[in-house]
């Protein structure tokens, strides 16, 4: 859900179908769990991580449809993580994945990720309109350590390019991604870990489209017909605050701002307000680890 992050299903039917991907979409997306959050320690203090872990986690979240609406869609969530760190393999935070390379500064991966989506008949300026369905991403990432500092925390650039495909029409394409993001992360002492990241999504014609394009025989007094143009899709900024609370329990709490501000359809009847903030709270429990160490 690195991408494009919204909230809602469309059915009870199709919502059985979601959580097998949506289970550790949320886990990425959401901010650092107990292992993630670990990492971030200084590296005197910090544990050997262990190759895989399975768990919990709670969430409940206040989340905006999607960039440029102007309701929230609040959601409660109960779901299990799986966590795995091999030479190739990857399961954490940054989302599921293959890693191809890896030196000091550069890592190149095959990741994927999602995102729930959102119900037109809970969303009133798209009410007549298609929904916007659970959301599949997969591509190439390049991610670039740009400093790390003696006290745990460093400064990376992350360059993923995504195909974005809907899981709940037959994994139909929707469009491409692409998302610079600057991220800085590090302790906080007792126990605090923050993460904060500030992006650029770009997205294709025909995903702008599926978010902001509104065909003729869908146009209505106060919703005009209009066609999306390629470009920027949002801006973000996006913090996440994780609390170490024992061996196995961990809390944290995480925020987003996003803002169409200069996107390419701003002017789309369908952008409501410029800006909109998304915000949740959370707890995780670490079930079962590996003995054996994760590898770096």
């Amino acid at each position: 859900m690195n991408t494009v992050q919204h909230c809602g299903m469309k059915g009870e039917g199709q919502r059985a179908a979601s959580w097998g991907v949506v289970i550790g979409a949320a886990l990425a997306a959401m901010g650092p769990m107990p292992a993630q959050a670990q990492a971030l320690a200084p590296a005197q203090e910090r544990p050997v991580l262990p190759r895989w872990e399975a768990g919990a986690f709670g969430l409940v979240v206040s989340q905006q449809a999607y960039p440029g609406a102007n309701q929230q869609v609040q959601r409660s969530l109960l779901l299990p993580y799986l966590i795995y760190r091999g030479e190739v393999l990857r399961a954490d935070r940054g989302g599921a994945g293959l890693r191809a390379f890896k030196a000091d500064a550069f890592e190149l991966d095959l990741g994927a990720s999602a995102a729930l989506g959102s119900s037109a008949k809970r969303i009133e300026a798209r009410q007549g309109m298609p929904d916007l369905g659970t959301l599949v991403e997969v591509g190439p990432r390049l991610r670039w350590t740009l400093a790390r500092h003696p006290d745990g925390s460093s400064w990376r650039l992350d360059l993923p390019l995504r195909s974005v495909h809907d899981l709940t029409d037959g994994l139909q394409r929707r469009g491409t991604t692409f998302e610079p993001e600057l991220r800085w992360q590090g302790p906080m002492g007792s126990g605090f870990f923050v993460n904060t990241g500030l992006s650029a999504v770009v997205a294709d014609r025909q995903l702008a489209q599926t978010f902001y394009g509104v065909e003729a025989s869908q146009a209505t007094v106060s919703r005009p017909a209009y066609s999306a143009r390629a470009g920027l899709l949002t801006w973000r900024v996006a913090g996440t605050l994780a609390w170490r609370m024992g061996t196995n329990w961990n809390a944290f709490t995480y925020a987003r701002v996003d803002s169409v501000s200069g996107a390419a359809n701003e002017a789309s009847p369908l952008v409501r307000q410029t800006m909109g903030v998304s915000a949740g709270l959370g707890l995780s429990y670490a079930w079962q680890r590996s003995s054996q160490p994760a590898v770096d």
